[in-house]
């Protein structure tokens, strides 16, 4: 009899373990399936779009060399840019500690290898992938753009975006080899993001005024962007740059009142002699 109830506990302590399990796996299976119809990893059948979303990554690993996750996402945007399948880029990245910045680490990589700094625009507050996801649509202003990073990254950001109503597409760039522990990560991390969107209905960290591309207003020379910019210095650069275009129309449109009151005074007509001038 006590033997029978020690097996009973032990079946009933399987169950309890591999269910969330397969669940888990079911979820991840699931959010490949609805993807995939939106992922591209040959660049000559990549849609055209106007901006493409480099989602960023650190770039040196803990003993200092290379990133290849990092070293592959610059290496697909710069692809991405050359091939005129985006004409911008947004980069999307972690900029919390003062000596750890992805965007400007980023823009400093792509600028050297031939990117106009002028298709480069930055978004600091890009913590999670679901912060880039959204902060593209709702503080850039686009709508149907690309996402750049390693397929099982295009998936789970693709998986936001169609929850979210957000219309994109992702370039898939090649991922390392040895990538076991990191897809085991990405299931746990795909049933975070379905928790985060069905139950949690999680938001962007910051979101901040909204900023078009390509109408992106122009940095002064004196903002700050290193040790790292906050996404409280970038919303008040912004309200700052905001008040002076207003000021600077509102200036216009008060001079351009002034001319249009202002009367038009003819000028007399000369006096008419038959008698010409000696030339």
């Amino acid at each position: 009899m006590g033997h029978m109830k020690w097996k009973r506990l032990a079946y009933g302590l399987l169950i309890i373990t591999l269910l969330p399990l397969c669940v888990a796996i079911l979820l991840d299976r699931w959010v490949s399936w609805k993807t995939s119809p939106y992922i591209y990893e040959n660049i000559a059948d990549l849609p055209v779009r106007q901006v493409g979303v480099v989602l960023g990554t650190a770039k040196y690993v803990r003993n200092k060399t290379i990133n290849q996750f990092y070293q592959y996402r610059i290496q697909g945007a710069l692809n991405a840019y050359n091939s005129d399948k985006v004409s911008y880029l947004l980069l999307s990245g972690d900029n919390a500690q003062m000596s750890y910045n992805e965007p400007v680490t980023m823009r400093r990589d792509l600028i050297k290898n031939g990117v106009s700094p002028d298709d480069i625009v930055l978004d600091y507050a890009g913590f999670r992938t679901l912060d880039s996801i959204v902060r593209t649509r709702k503080v850039f202003d686009t709508n149907d753009f690309t996402i750049i990073t390693q397929r099982f990254h295009c998936e789970r950001a693709l998986f936001i975006a169609m929850h979210m109503g957000i219309q994109a597409q992702c370039y898939a760039v090649s991922s390392p080899k040895h990538m076991q522990m990191v897809r085991i990560r990405e299931i746990v991390a795909r049933v975070g993001a379905i928790v985060d969107l069905y139950i949690l209905k999680r938001q962007p960290r910051f979101l901040g005024p909204q900023v078009s591309i390509p109408d992106i207003p122009v940095i002064p020379e004196d903002a700050q962007t290193y040790p790292a910019v906050s996404a409280e210095q970038m919303i008040e650069l912004e309200s700052r740059l905001e008040a002076e275009r207003a000021k600077s129309e509102k200036a216009t449109e008060a001079e351009n009142t002034a001319t249009q009151a202002s009367p038009v005074i003819e000028s007399p007509e000369p006096a008419t002699n038959s008698t010409q001038p000696d030339n």
